[in-house]
């Protein structure tokens, strides 16, 4: 195996890590709930302060990486997410489970952060696709693995080995990165601390405000804490205008290709990630399928996507990323047309069918738009603005299971609605029709965000890259 295959697959067992650990724990959260004795809205931030730390701490951890060195950074990467991932095993309670789940976070931001800045390293402008290719499938296969592991490794010897299966992989992908990542340069780049304070605070005030309306229902206290979150976004959109060393640098966004590629990732993200949250609680919920089958059934989206994603990141280097990765908006978007005609009575192939759709999105999408970013960024900036596409990504992750959240339990009694999203209790009777009313209402919504990423995937422009 040559250096780089071998760097790529250190690159690819990060970007495994992070995404296995960002879906294991959705399958394990009765299990945790349960044994830790703790309450559904405490317990679900588990769930959301690993995405939010991951989303506000990437695009500052990536510029760690421009001036410290990259491979560094990954490597301590490895490290905390290895070592807080044990101690998540470990945990006595919900709230030291909290508190590591969010230092386990803080490595994966280190990992997410850089991985991309190293590729794009080590690989020429032609190769940059099929090496993203790659790395999306490290993602995809992370996904599916972390959804089914969740649910055999939870059921056959409990949710604490989903965190320890962890720290053998993160030993030995330590020590390959430790002889084989080498730094090609550092920058005097600088931090802007005020930067990931105010948008750390902004998405825990929205986040904050729509859980506490899923639990207590339409109040001044929630109402007040979305508009001042969403007043707060804007005076960060201003301070980082005026900022010497902003956490994002709008002005990079002058090129065209970047630009628009950046904002249809935005609209993908927001849209896309709370799909298979809804049709798996639509498995469980309307038609009683137990977790571990409903997540065998929805898996072809991830290995599709994990099967052909380095192909159709050859694809791109060869005929450019925007027909590719509109094409893939396009499958996203057939898969989201087939769901919308579920019912409680709908043949289960019809899930499985537009499995296969997504996947064939999510192989085709990520690599190309990936690829088209990076390619228009120069190499000072890479660490950067890689953190930055992660930190989009995972912001609409997280606002993708908040509104799911928020929607369910705007169609349900809030307490059933909290049972289906542990997986505990089946719907039955005329609730069912409202819950897919519900479930209808933000798939229709997801067509409208992919439509819209589409229109600016495709004006893009014409750059091979």
């Amino acid at each position: 195996m040559d250096k780089r295959s071998i760097i790529l697959l250190i690159l690819v067992l990060g970007s495994l890590m992070a995404a296995l650990d960002a879906s294991i724990v959705l399958l394990a959260f009765p299990s945790m709930t349960q044994e830790l004795s703790s309450d559904i809205v405490t317990s679900i931030w588990v769930i959301l302060l690993y995405i939010i730390i991951v989303s506000v701490c990437t695009t500052q951890l990536g510029r760690l990486g421009d001036i410290f060195g990259r491979g560094k950074m990954f490597n301590l990467g490895f490290a905390i997410f290895t070592i807080a991932s044990a101690l998540c095993g470990l945990s006595p309670g919900i709230l030291f489970l909290i508190f590591f789940r969010a230092l386990q976070a803080v490595g994966s931001a280190l990992l997410l952060a850089n991985s991309g800045a190293i590729v794009a390293d080590n690989f020429s402008k032609e190769h940059l696709g099929r090496a993203f290719g790659y790395i999306a499938t490290g993602w995809s296969v992370g996904s599916v693995l972390g959804i089914i592991l969740g649910g055999a490794i939870t059921t056959l010897l409990g949710w604490r080995y989903i965190f320890y299966i962890n720290v053998p992989i993160g030993i030995f992908a330590l020590y390959l990165g430790l002889r084989h990542l080498k730094d090609k340069g550092k920058t005097k780049a600088a931090l802007d601390v005020k930067g990931i304070v105010i948008f750390g605070i902004v998405l825990l005030m929205v986040s904050y405000g729509a859980l506490d309306f899923a639990a207590q229902g339409l109040a001044l206290f929630n109402e007040a804490l979305i508009i001042l979150g969403a007043l707060l976004g804007l005076g960060f959109y201003i301070y980082e205008k005026n900022a010497k060393s902003p956490m994002i640098d709008f002005g990079a966004f002058r090129n065209r290709v970047l630009k628009y590629s950046t904002v249809s990732l935005i609209f993908i993200s927001l849209g896309w990630f709370a799909v298979l949250f809804l049709i798996t609680v639509y498995l469980q919920g309307v038609r009683g399928i137990t977790p571990l089958n409903a997540a065998i059934l929805i898996s072809p989206t991830g290995l599709l996507g994990a099967v052909f994603s380095p192909f159709m990141g050859r694809l791109s280097d060869r005929i450019g990323a925007r027909i590719v990765a509109t094409t893939g908006i396009g499958f996203f978007a057939l898969a989201t047309l087939v769901y919308l005609t579920i019912g409680a009575t709908t043949p289960l192939y019809m899930i499985a069918v537009a499995a296969v759709f997504s996947g064939i999105g999510l192989s085709m999408f990520f690599p190309a738009n990936t690829s088209a970013i990076m390619a228009n960024v120069r190499p000072d900036e890479r660490g950067s603005i890689n953190g930055l596409l992660r930190t989009i990504q995972n912001t609409g992750i997280l606002l993708s299971y908040v509104i799911a959240f928020a929607i369910m339990t705007s169609v349900l009694p809030r307490e059933t609605a909290y049972q289906i999203f542990v997986g505990t209790t089946q719907i039955i009777g005329g609730i069912t029709d409202s819950f897919v009313s519900g479930i209808h209402a933000a798939l229709a919504l997801t067509l409208v965000l992919l439509i819209i990423g589409a229109v600016f995937s495709l004006i893009r422009g014409k750059n091979r890259f």
